[in-house]
């Protein structure tokens, strides 16, 4: 089974408010926004990545290539809301038969139709995310933000790549929301 995940913004907010970010790097109120705000989009991306969430709401595409013949899927980004129903097609098809349950750990369980089918691809999308702007981005991640872009700006032009790693607060905030793997 091969899995592709693509997230599209559905807008143009940074997850992030630039003046705060450009305060927890001592940066100068009129110096480097530009530089700053590209350092604050990559830490989101970091975390994203670490935790597999979205920070602002996103679309959320997933293909399936040939896909098990499964009780169920974790979906791969979270969080999302629990009314908020993901679209499903099986090869070109619309398909209804699953329950879901959303949270920061989504899932889906097919109902016993899906198990009539031999599908050779099934694609989700839904909507993931905290909400439209910063202000709906949980505190702990917020922080966990300008924490790991203080530390791209501190160690711009690192020696060595050992020297540019993952915040500490990143790792240990990201690992919460991030869930259980198996």
């Amino acid at each position: 089974m091969k899995m592709l995940v693509h997230r599209t913004a559905d807008g143009a907010a940074l997850p992030f408010i630039l003046d705060d970010l450009k305060l927890h790097l001592r940066v100068p109120d009129d110096a480097e926004d530009t530089a700053v705000q590209n350092i604050g989009l990559t830490a989101a991306a970091e975390i994203e990545q670490f935790a597999q969430i979205a920070l602002l709401t996103q679309t959320i595409r997933v293909t399936i290539f040939n896909p098990a013949q499964e009780y169920g899927l974790s979906l791969p980004i979270g969080p999302v809301a629990d009314d908020d129903l993901p679209t499903v097609t099986i090869d070109g098809e619309a398909f209804t038969a699953f329950d879901f349950v959303g949270g920061n750990r989504p899932y889906i369980r097919w109902l016993a139709s899906y198990y009539d089918l031999t599908p050779s691809r099934i694609i989700i999308e839904y909507q993931a995310g905290f909400g439209a702007g910063a202000s709906d981005v949980p505190p702990d991640l917020a922080q966990a933000l300008m924490d790991q872009a203080a530390l791209h700006y501190d160690g711009r032009s690192p020696m060595d790549a050992k020297s540019l790693t993952t915040s500490p607060h990143m790792a240990r905030v990201g690992a919460r929301y991030r869930g259980v793997q198996v």
